[in-house]
């Protein structure tokens, strides 16, 4: 977890998360597994599942930007 990652979960509340269940394994969420997507805390069960979510968002990132610089032709 980088320290941003750590300060931000400092500032995250378990009673703010959208979901009472983990979205990867469908356990309770955990106070020490928050996250903020969209501008909503998203609880998590653990801190692997959370960052198991982060990595996704990256790789489905990437992916749409690749997608946009091919499509608008700007590949070199």
């Amino acid at each position: 977890m980088t320290r941003d990652q750590q300060a931000l979960q400092h500032e995250l509340h378990i009673e703010d998360a959208i979901n009472e269940t983990c979205p990867w394994s469908g356990k309770p969420i955990s106070a020490d597994a928050l996250t903020l997507y969209s501008g909503a805390v998203v609880g998590f069960c653990n801190p692997d599942c959370r960052d198991k979510f982060a990595s996704a968002l990256r790789s489905f990132e990437a992916a749409l930007q690749a997608r946009r610089v091919e499509r608008s032709g700007l590949e070199q």
